[in-house]
């Protein structure tokens, strides 16, 4: 299971994984594939130098990249405290209101603890590409479309690979135009900030809309060789995954996070805009329940409404409740069942999409 898009990465398997984890990142590139950081967790410049220093050390040379959360156009934006007038006192009461009727304890979260709240800024986004030109970087990728004009200018200047996420075909030929070298072609079924478009239809939509020169990932629902095979019958160059290394040994969630997604199904998630202020693929529980209720507030543009909920997802997730636990997720989640090393679950997607293009190869 190789395809040319291996040669330009440098990797043996047309696998990227998506990761907030150094220690998924870093065995995603050491078993073959191309592990991506997640960058907005990190508040501070320095921090993401010290992580990115880490995996130059722990992937022994193999490529890495990094994703950012960078909107094309620079938004206007104050500092932090600037922006936190901007939230409207009733959005803040009801937060507080549901935390209580969670049963949510009322831990004293300090600022220190608001991981990735400035990393939602355009300037900080920004702050994060200066960084990772510093180190060995293979590709970075932005959540939000193309990065403006001179961010991708300067990630050329430096031998990196452009991606950018696309739900829909004329967003793929934006990217394009504007000097993307790589689209992530993303289907609704997928974690995180997604689009309307199941995977099945969008999928070949970006690949004839782009053209044969621009290699296409195919990201939303796939966590299977066979996925990852139908994929490539689709026309895409390789899969772009996230959701699935949720359940590997090597990311370090607390045990209540564990337990939710072990025990979700493929029904099990949402999309919605609470957490970011954008539409994002949720895990379903009663914190998102609790905001599609009527007297529930209308979520906020981003980054208002990740400012407000930053310190009640820190809460959320100390409380030790899998019901209530926030993380993005994929539908995929259906077929996390177990905790595994990353290399195995590499090597399994590889051995079964393999078997599966042999299989398909000798159908006529």
């Amino acid at each position: 299971m190789r395809t040319d898009l291996c040669d330009r990465l440098g990797i043996d398997y047309p696998i990227v994984g998506f990761s907030p984890s150094e220690h998924v990142v870093a065995a995603l590139s050491r078993a073959g594939g191309l592990g991506v950081l997640g960058c907005v967790r990190y508040n501070d410049a320095d921090e993401l130098d010290a992580v990115l220093t880490w995996l130059d050390e722990q992937t022994g040379g193999r490529p890495y990249g990094v994703d950012v959360v960078m909107p094309s156009h620079v938004p206007t934006e104050g500092a932090q405290a600037d922006l936190d007038q901007l939230i409207p006192p009733g959005h803040r009461d009801f937060v507080e209101r549901t935390l209580l009727r969670l049963g949510v304890p009322p831990l004293g979260v300090d600022e220190s603890r608001r991981a990735g709240v400035l990393g939602w800024l355009h300037s900080v986004a920004r702050s994060h590409v200066e960084v990772a030109l510093n180190h060995p970087v293979r590709l970075i990728a932005n959540a939000l479309g193309s990065p403006p004009p001179d961010v991708i200018d300067q990630a050329h200047d430096h031998g990196l690979v452009v991606a950018a996420l696309a739900g829909r075909a004329d967003h793929a030929r934006s990217h394009v135009a504007k000097g993307v070298d790589v689209v992530v072609a993303q289907g609704y079924e997928a974690g995180g900030h997604t689009g309307e478009i199941g995977s099945m239809v969008l999928i070949p939509e970006i690949v004839d809309a782009v053209g044969g020169e621009v290699p296409v990932l195919a990201a939303g629902g796939i966590g299977s060789g066979r996925q990852i095979a139908a994929a490539l019958a689709l026309g895409a160059r390789g899969v772009w995954m996230g959701s699935v290394w949720l359940g590997t040994r090597e990311y370090q969630s607390p045990p209540a996070l564990r337990e939710a997604l072990l025990k979700a199904g493929s029904a099990d998630t949402v999309r919605s805009r609470i957490y970011s202020g954008k539409p994002a693929r949720l895990l379903r529980n009663r914190w998102t329940d609790a905001w599609a209720e009527t007297e529930a507030p209308q979520p906020l543009p981003m980054p208002l409404q990740n400012l407000l909920v930053s310190d009640a997802h820190a809460r959320l997730m100390e409380s030790g409740d899998p019901t209530v636990v926030p993380m993005p997720v994929g539908q995929i989640v259906g077929r996390m069942n177990e905790v595994r090393p990353v290399a195995d679950v590499l090597a399994d997607l590889v051995a079964e999409g393999d078997e599966t293009l042999t299989r398909m190869g000798k159908l006529s």
